[in-house]
């Protein structure tokens, strides 16, 4: 595991030199909640990052904190039934290591003078709690709608009396042992308990249907009354599930025309109608119904190599990615900018680092900076175009003022050379791309592009499809070339762009070749085997992945490299799946073909 080394010293060294200086917010035209998160991998230390100095926020325009503390896991339940945590256990020493820990991270940003609003599992409660009267809350004949240290264990039901009962008793336990927090990011959707071991829980709402309607309505009309009305703080409801509340604009007016609006409510929603994937349309659901949002962006998105090579995501947020006029209606709103007037908008939610599970891991996060101080900047003056932005967001990164034109169009190449590199244009959607076919540090089997495979072969764009992957190719190579004629003010950070630009090159060019192995591989199972074309792919799929190790082995600041296995899942966490990676593809035909 390569993690980045930071110190408070290098801190105060970043926000003195880099040039942190936040832009001046505009009192008219900044959103109320410029809001940040530092996603850890489920299971592993927490990330090493700036990001979760306050005093770095601060100075980039951040006015809150969104940090994963597991702060539903600092109480002791005292107040809902004296000693349920026996004293002495160890359950209740680790619970009270955590509310230490909290109340000393929680003083730190109160004294920078940012909000804090943690990400919060709501109903993760100590498991000797759920257990003792599991026959009152735990769902009838669920334990979780998956694996259950993934999804939830001991899952509660919103709709038992005693359910209701540990939801109040655990807001009021909340505000009164941290009676400085300014609300909470409520997490539904996903309950993560590799980091809790003595904790139980999960979405306490079903993920769909009228029962998942009516149990968000009878949460949400709870956290309310509690934390909005009764303790006066903020509540950031998020909607994160797939093709229900989150993207179904009749699902979310169903929910929410039943909630009244409060200003101390809002809702939590991606700007993507599903995960951050490029080829997914954007979210319909914003913009709709009576109730204040916010909108949650990743800076790091772990689709696109979590910031190991450059990737572009701001601008398409902002101004919209180009593949929506294939699969979005004209009249569909498709961006953040046409939102920027809906006086429901009020906030930009940007998770600076993480967000999937294991790496690549870097060591610089220069990629992740692009989009995150770009996103701040635009959150602090709306009237701003993209390209006003980036010339001032560029330099607080330490791109030199005679190198931002550079940069910005290096960045319009990366945006299109992600989108044709690793995913495609062509007849989007009815070829059905398959966009989870990479992930995290992982490259899927031939599975994940068989679907595909068999569109371009059944309507004869064998030939588009090869002449896009070598336009990526083409791509990577101008982005790679383009960087190196980049200065930056930190020598490290410049010697890093080029590095990751090499990276990136590498990694499509990969791709590219996989891309051929499968589509030559699938013609071969329809009985048409190009044995060379093949055996040429192959050969070079090999040569390149030397050339992949080599750049690490000769570069230390070089981020972890992708393996060819799969994205295996378990109740351990995630590993590599060698059966069902593009390796054991590889290595089928590399039999087949002699070699």
């Amino acid at each position: 595991l390569t993690t980045m080394k930071l110190t408070n010293i290098f801190v105060v060294v970043f926000v003195t030199l880099v040039g942190c200086t936040p832009v001046e917010k505009s009192e008219t035209n900044g959103l109320t909640y410029i809001l940040d998160m530092v996603h850890n991998n489920p299971g592993e230390k927490p990330t090493e990052t700036k990001y979760t100095s306050p005093e770095v926020l601060k100075s980039i325009g951040f006015n809150g904190m969104v940090p994963q503390w597991h702060v539903q896991c600092g109480l002791t339940y005292d107040s809902f039934e004296k000693g349920i945590v026996p004293e002495g256990s160890k359950e209740r020493e680790w619970i009270l290591e955590r509310q230490s820990l909290i109340k000393k991270k929680l003083k730190e940003v109160k004294e920078a003078g940012l909000k804090v609003y943690p990400f919060t599992d709501m109903l993760v409660l100590p498991t000797v709690i759920l257990e003792k009267y599991a026959d009152d809350v735990v769902r009838d004949k669920e334990t979780a709608s998956g694996f259950n240290d993934i999804h939830g264990k001991l899952v509660p039901d919103i709709n038992r009396p005693m359910t209701e009962k540990l939801v109040r008793a655990q807001i009021k336990e909340l505000f009164e042992t941290f009676p400085d927090l300014d609300g909470i990011t409520l997490r539904f959707g996903e309950t993560y308990l590799f980091d809790t071991p003595y904790h139980s829980g999960g979405s306490p709402v079903h993920a769909g249907g009228e029962d998942g309607i009516r149990g968000h309505v009878k949460l949400i009309n709870i956290l309310r009354e509690e934390i909005c009305e009764k303790y006066g703080k903020k509540l950031f409801y998020r909607t994160w599930d797939f093709d229900f509340f989150h993207s179904n604009p009749s699902v979310y007016r169903k929910i929410t025309e039943q909630i009244k609006p409060h200003p101390n409510l809002l809702f939590s929603i991606k700007y993507t109608s599903g995960d951050f994937h490029r080829l997914t349309r954007f979210n319909q659901t914003l913009g709709i119904g009576n109730h204040d949002y916010i909108i949650e962006f990743q800076g790091q998105p772990e689709y696109y190599g979590k910031g190991a090579h450059p990737v572009y995501v701001f601008g398409g947020m902002l101004n919209g990615f180009s593949e929506y006029k294939d699969i979005m209606k004209k009249d569909e709103i498709q961006s953040v900018a046409a939102l920027k007037n809906d006086p429901k908008f009020k906030g930009l939610w940007t998770w600076s680092r993480g967000g999937g599970w294991r790496g690549p891991y870097i060591t610089n996060e220069l990629w992740c900076d692009v989009n995150t101080y770009s996103a701040a900047v635009w959150a602090q003056d709306t009237t701003l175009t993209e390209r006003q932005v980036l010339e001032k967001s560029l330099p607080m990164i330490g791109v030199e003022k005679e190198s931002v034109p550079a940069f910005i169009d290096m960045l319009h190449k990366v945006d299109r050379g992600v989108l044709i590199g690793q995913c495609t244009s062509i007849d989007v959607p009815k070829s059905k791309f398959n966009v989870w076919w990479s992930r995290d540090q992982y490259f899927q089997g031939e599975g994940h592009l068989s679907g595909f495979m068999n569109y371009i072969i059944s309507n004869h764009l064998e030939k588009v499809m090869l002449d896009e992957k070598a336009e990526a190719v083409e791509l990577w190579r101008e982005i790679e070339r383009i960087a190196g004629t980049i200065r930056m003010k930190d020598a490290a950070t410049e010697n890093y762009l080029r590095i990751s630009a090499a990276y990136g090159r590498i990694k499509h060019e990969i791709i590219s070749e996989i891309f051929k192995i499968c589509l030559y591989g699938k013609k071969g199972e329809k009985g048409e085997l190009d044995k060379d074309a093949l055996n040429s792919a192959i050969s070079n799929y090999d040569s390149l992945w030397k050339e992949f190790e080599e750049l690490k082995r000769n570069n230390p600041d070089c981020a972890t490299l992708y393996e060819p296995n799969g994205f295996r899942i378990d109740s351990n966490g995630v590993s590599g799946d060698v059966k069902n990676g593009i390796g054991a593809t590889v290595d089928k035909y590399r039999k087949i073909c002699g070699m």
